[in-house]
């Protein structure tokens, strides 16, 4: 039998499987947004393209070979990809962070609201553009001027915001090596990913290189926890130690 009377407050275990459906929502709001980011991102011309004349210039003629279906299937399955950042966000509050004194824990929530918040206008540009552009159902609005100022915000405004879910995994990455609250393995493979990426912004200064990955890694991270034999525990290093041990924390009685 166990005594709870010697677990600190706001301390829980590592949950069971069945207790971790809500890691769920991480899955789905990588998949939603990697599919959105990379798959929808609507271009006027193709690999091929690129294969064969280098860099292309986009230009305000080149509005008119835009898809506006391809821009408006992004755009809702962005958007549900940033409704369930939130309710992952809303689920990891109360089952990891609250009762908790890890930072890391904290800055793992802001990472998804600050990627969530940035997500909303980068997936409504590309609703915009499908309503106005060539072949929506309000084109004419904007001349093509104007839709090629539509398409520049399109171009990194769903691949930057995924930054703040980089910091979220390195905020992860933190928590199983500084606190053991998850597991290590997946810890470094987290840290390693970030590490790659930041450095790709050194060398490249491409300020869109968490978008392929950030919902990736997202999706990774969560179904790990969902499926290991860990999962994610509550409380910090100390809080754990002095819930195996039945030993009171400093100045608590």
């Amino acid at each position: 039998m166990t005594d709870t009377a010697t677990r600190p407050r706001g301390h829980r275990p590592p949950t069971r499987r069945g207790g971790r459906l809500w890691l769920l929502w991480g899955v789905a709001a990588g998949l939603l947004g990697v599919t959105a980011t990379v798959v929808f991102d609507v271009r006027p011309w193709s690999e091929a393209d690129y294969a064969r004349g280098g860099i292309l210039s986009a230009a305000a003629q080149d509005m008119a070979g835009l898809d506006p279906v391809a821009n408006k299937i992004g755009f809702l399955l962005g958007f549900a990809a940033v409704a369930c950042l939130l309710v992952l966000q809303g689920s990891w509050r109360v089952r990891v962070e609250r009762g908790s004194t890890s930072v890391a824990a904290r800055v793992f929530s802001a990472g998804l609201v600050t990627s969530a918040a940035g997500l909303t206008f980068g997936y409504a540009w590309k609703g915009t553009l499908g309503l106005y552009g060539h072949g929506g159902p309000e084109f004419g609005s904007f001349g093509d001027e104007g839709l090629l100022v539509f398409y520049a915000l399109t171009d990194f405004g769903a691949f930057i915001p995924w930054f703040g879910v980089l910091v979220s995994l390195a905020a992860l990455a933190a928590m199983a090596w500084f606190e053991r609250s998850a597991s290590r393995i997946l810890g470094t493979l987290l840290g390693a990913l970030v590490l790659l990426i930041a450095a790709g912004y050194i060398l490249t200064g491409v300020p869109g290189l968490a978008g392929p990955v950030g919902g990736l890694g997202l999706a990774f991270a969560s179904l790990w926890m969902l499926l290991g034999r860990r999962g994610v525990s509550s409380g910090d290093t100390a809080t754990d130690r002095a819930a195996a041990t039945g030993t009171p924390l400093p100045g608590r009685s």
